[in-house]
């Protein structure tokens, strides 16, 4: 995994459903934006306004897409993908945390 260099990155954490998730926004110099977080065990569900791809840095999660009825697990390494105007539903286990990077547009 290599660092983002020469990048800005929002003082202010993204803080959802009640600290299960917590991120922070990162801006490339080629205006790009991503956040990178961590999820805490529980069962989210998140809508898109942009296509989304989520890239696991550490730990396991179980996700569901919108409309579609099974679960699929993704863990260190592995990434999803979600299209604009969607939601997803997300799943860390107990005694886990989900860490990720998440890619906009």
């Amino acid at each position: 995994m290599s660092p983002f260099s020469n990048v800005s990155v929002d003082k202010k954490a993204n803080v959802y459903f009640d600290g299960k998730c917590v991120s922070h926004t990162v801006h490339l110099p080629d205006g790009t934006r991503k956040s990178v977080g961590v999820i805490l065990p529980a069962t989210l569900t998140f809508n898109t306004g942009v296509p989304e791809v989520m890239e696991g840095v550490s730990g396991e999660c179980r996700v569901r897409l919108k409309g579609e009825t099974a679960w699929t697990a993704y863990g260190e390494g592995q990434s999803f993908s979600i299209p604009a105007d969607s939601s997803f539903d997300i799943e860390v286990p107990a005694g886990g945390a989900y860490h990720y990077i998440c890619h906009f547009g």
